[in-house]
């Protein structure tokens, strides 16, 4: 049975939920929003045997603190690494984790020794096109109180992506997100960690992704919102040091969707930075 240390760490104004097992170098993994660290549950045992992984719920979601007002989730960052010992890290973002720690990466590039990029744009990436028609819906259910509606429309969106019916999607990887997604809903203020980070890099990083150093791969599914994919290729095409890989059939979650083919990708670029 894997040994797994759980914890808290005290921020400022709150706490974040965070878990550590394994011995090895640091595997970092930050969730997608409104899901929390659990969306990593295919990877956490497979990694921890090789690597000292670490998870957390960012603040205002998972089992972490609620918020009275946005954070920079890059200091976040920061203070979780501080936390735990971690000098340098290889880190894991899913969506608006992706950003944060290209966002890092950028700030703080001692503390990266490579990055995985999951599902993501860069800060300053303009999208093109329409947003989901089920993000406004998801908005309004929210405000009313119809939670289960708000959940369910919140997985056609992150979960099923905008080229499938939810009949297509395996349902247990429906069920584990709808209850990530049920949680984050019921606690309060939980949009505010989506809220614009108030201390954000300048200029952005979609501007200055040439400057990564860090050995990067990125990870798309091949049946996530255009803009990601399109994205995925910004980022390929500029980032020095870059892999590239769509995995099919999945949307925003391929980790969750196709664990095997995301753990093998992701354990093949870690043997390619380490030779």
């Amino acid at each position: 049975m894997m040994e797994k240390k759980t914890g808290y760490i005290n921020l400022d104004n709150g706490q974040v939920y965070y878990e550590i097992a394994g011995e090895g170098a640091p595997l970092v993994f930050l969730h997608a929003i409104p899901f929390d660290s659990r969306m990593w549950d295919d990877q956490w045992g497979e990694f921890s045997q090789r690597y000292k992984v670490i998870r957390y719920d960012l603040r205002g979601l998972g089992k972490s603190d609620p918020l009275e007002r946005p954070i920079s989730h890059r200091q976040e960052l920061y203070r979780v690494l501080e936390a735990t010992g971690v000098k340098q890290a290889i880190l894991v973002g899913c969506s608006a984790s992706g950003e944060t720690i290209l966002d890092a990466a950028l700030e703080r590039p001692e503390l990266v020794s490579a990055l995985i990029i999951v599902s993501a744009v860069p800060g300053g990436f303009e999208l093109q096109g329409e947003p989901p028609k089920e993000l406004m819906q998801m908005l309004a259910a929210v405000e009313q109180g119809e939670l289960d509606l708000a959940s369910e429309l919140q997985l056609r969106i992150w979960v099923d992506g905008p080229f499938r019916p939810p009949g297509q999607v395996d349902l247990l990887v429906r069920q584990r997100a709808a209850e990530m997604s049920r949680t984050t809903l019921s606690k309060e203020n939980w949009r505010l960690a989506l809220a614009p980070d108030p201390n954000p890099l300048d200029p952005p990083t979609a501007q200055r992704l040439d400057q990564i150093k860090a050995p990067t791969l990125i990870i798309a599914g091949g049946l996530d919102n255009p803009e990601i994919l399109r994205a995925a290729d910004v980022m390929a095409a500029a980032i020095p040091n870059t892999q590239k890989v769509i995995i099919p059939n999945a949307a925003h979650l391929p980790n969750m969707e196709q664990p095997a083919e995301f753990n093998r990708v992701v354990e093949d670029f870690l043997q390619s930075v380490e030779a």
